[in-house]
């Protein structure tokens, strides 16, 4: 039985910058425009490449092209992390999807010219500037799209379910899970600095069986103006109840997690750090979709793992958890409104 034969992306196409993050940037499928068959033009310049058939092949994708960065994890490397240890975990629909594509010759370097002259005209966000495409990287990655471009009526809410239940080594008696304790002391940092403070839900109330708990964390949910229906979608959502089983099952974290000089990958923490993207479509009848991104498998290389341990050192030796700086803000966190007894099992 052979093997399906690689995805590739024709020479002619057309791509739209969408966004990027330190890693990856990331453009949309458009196809040029085509001109009439009894347009004049002119003899002596050839046809430009136009993209319809990408356009149309691809409907529903986006491509994710991988920057130069110092950690160097090719795509075919993490497409391959992807399949083994992330894609078993839910079901098809629940993930937004990658899939390795070729990419043509020269398309990086495009890629990059169209960046640099961004970084001219202020196309281009000012922290993003100096980093580029890898030109050694011979694959794209063809992934979900999540955004309303092709659906203007919809609405797009994301969000970082982090740490949906307490960090096995945070103290019995802990006031704030990992994640309220952790948004504590930046803000504590952050107003000795002069600067804006974060504001943002508890992860334990979006896994509520409280209705209210889920309605007051969609407060700090933004893309979506309905609240309520917003709350209706994430109360006892099986995509979100199955991350927390999973990250309850997948809990070398904190202390408990990767050696120091550790290179191997974290599925557990890459389980705490992905994101949650909901589409809701404007008529109330039609299905929602929402899935699960950001899946990347962490490593704990390149002082990853010592930094993820510091982190917890410094959160228990600081008493964050139990929120015993007197200068910190009234904690948003599920657990200040909970009796001790019914404290979540560390």
């Amino acid at each position: 039985m052979t093997k399906p034969s690689l995805l590739e992306l024709p020479p002619g196409v057309q791509l739209v910058y969408l966004a990027e993050g330190g890693a990856n940037v990331v453009y949309r499928f458009v196809s040029a425009v085509k001109s009439p068959v009894t347009a004049k033009r002119d003899p002596r310049k050839p046809l430009s490449p136009v993209a319809f058939e990408p356009a149309e092949r691809f409907t529903g994708k986006l491509l994710r092209l991988r920057k130069d960065t110092a950690a160097n994890v090719s795509y075919k490397e993490i497409v391959q992390n992807f399949n083994i240890t992330v894609r078993p975990l839910f079901k098809a629909d629940e993930l937004v999807d990658q899939t390795l594509i070729r990419l043509p010759e020269g398309l990086i370097h495009r890629c990059n010219e169209q960046l640099l002259l961004a970084e001219s005209n202020g196309g281009r966000p000012e922290k993003r500037h100096g980093g580029y495409l890898s030109l050694t990287e011979p694959f794209g990655l063809l992934v979900t799209d999540m955004t309303t471009f092709d659906d203007p009526g919809s609405t797009l809410a994301e969000l970082k379910p982090k740490w949906l239940i307490q960090s096995p080594t945070a103290p019995a008696m802990a006031h704030r899970c990992r994640t309220c304790a952790l948004r504590g002391m930046k803000n504590y940092e952050a107003r000795s600095l002069g600067q804006k403070e974060q504001r943002s839900f508890c992860p334990l109330d979006l896994v509520s069986e409280t209705f209210e708990d889920v309605l007051r964390a969609t407060n700090y949910i933004k893309g979506c103006g309905d609240r309520t229906r917003l709350a209706h979608i994430l109360f006892r959502n099986p995509t979100l109840q199955k991350l927390l089983s999973h990250q309850k099952t997948y809990s070398n974290v904190g202390l408990h997690g990767p050696p120091i000089q550790s290179t191997e990958t974290s599925l557990d923490m890459t389980l705490r750090d992905c994101t949650l993207y909901i589409k809701i479509p404007k008529d109330e009848k039609s299905p929602v979709d929402i899935r699960l991104g950001d899946l990347d498998l962490k490593t704990g290389a390149g002082g990853k793992a010592k930094y993820w341990r510091d982190l917890e050192i410094q959160l228990i030796d600081g008493g964050w958890y139990e929120g015993f700086n007197s200068e910190a803000e009234s904690s948003q966190c599920a657990l200040q409104h909970l009796p001790v007894h019914q404290h979540p099992a560390t």
